[in-house]
């Protein structure tokens, strides 16, 4: 299926690895002209020389932390420059830290609301406006499944993110009529470095190997494994594309069938 794509311009937070990777490699080969974003310009490059191998007419890295609210406004305005407006944008951070809610402390709540809360919204406000002009835009969000499905021993994540369900819908309804789609991605368990440090988490908790931990939680998908990152990115593609017009507002779950709810 063609998607449409073609020299749209998208900015892709947190593109260095895992998730956001996979989104801008499937973004780039659709044709779509990439700004991504990770904590170090070297590992950037090399991400930027593949989209482009992969046929992205453009790709620039731009450095940015998502603790820190003057490089994501510098990031925004960096992706605008570079490209000429950005048309899609993938808003994405790094996860919280494990632990349950009676280890919850106002000093974490305090740190990661900065990442997980203000960053999305600060970055998709900057972008707003140019979407909204253009009549079409699309804001894509990496979520979770306990966005649906509180995860055990993530609690300070199931928090926090709770948040951006009900701002990602409520925006969703104020620019609805305006061309403009948000949507959220809520991924299960895949094989990256972030699943890999919660099981070591609670290998040091509790004693039992990181092998038995990942066994254990792979007999609890339906699919019975990990997700790979490459299965993550189309469906952002999907989304950004002119077939997902009438797709708002919405969680779109790509978890191997992991969330029990309906």
């Amino acid at each position: 299926m063609d998607l449409g794509l073609r020299n749209k311009r998208a900015l892709v937070m947190g593109a260095s690895k895992g998730l956001g990777r996979s989104v801008a490699e499937a973004l780039a080969a659709e044709g779509v002209a990439l700004a991504v974003s990770g904590r170090e310009q070297g590992s950037l490059d090399t991400v930027c020389d593949a989209l482009r191998a992969l046929g992205a007419p453009q790709a620039v890295g731009i450095p940015a932390d998502t603790g820190s609210g003057e490089q994501m406004a510098a990031l925004a305005q960096g992706a605008i420059d570079a490209l000429g407006g950005v048309d899609i944008v993938l808003l994405n951070h790094g996860g919280p830290p494990p632990g349950t809610a009676l280890e919850l402390t106002e000093a974490a709540l305090q740190t990661w609301f900065r990442h997980v809360v203000l960053t999305p919204i600060q970055v998709a406000n900057a972008l707003l406006p140019g979407m909204r002009e253009r009549r079409w835009g699309r804001i894509l969000t990496v979520g979770s499944m306990g966005m649906e499905q509180p995860i055990p021993n993530l609690a300070l994540s199931n928090v926090l993110r709770a948040a951006i369900v009900g701002w990602n819908k409520s925006l969703s309804l104020d620019v609805a009529a305006e061309g403009v789609t948000c949507n959220i991605l809520a991924p299960g368990a895949f094989a990256t470095d972030r699943t890999l440090n919660v099981a070591k988490a609670e290998s040091a908790k509790t004693g039992r190997s990181v092998e038995e931990i990942r066994a254990e939680r792979s007999k609890t998908i339906p699919v019975g494994r990990y997700g790979e990152p490459k299965e993550y990115g189309p469906m952002a593609a999907f989304l950004a594309s002119d077939h997902a017009a009438y797709i708002t507002g919405s969680i779109v779950r790509v978890d191997g069938g992991a969330v029990r709810s309906i």
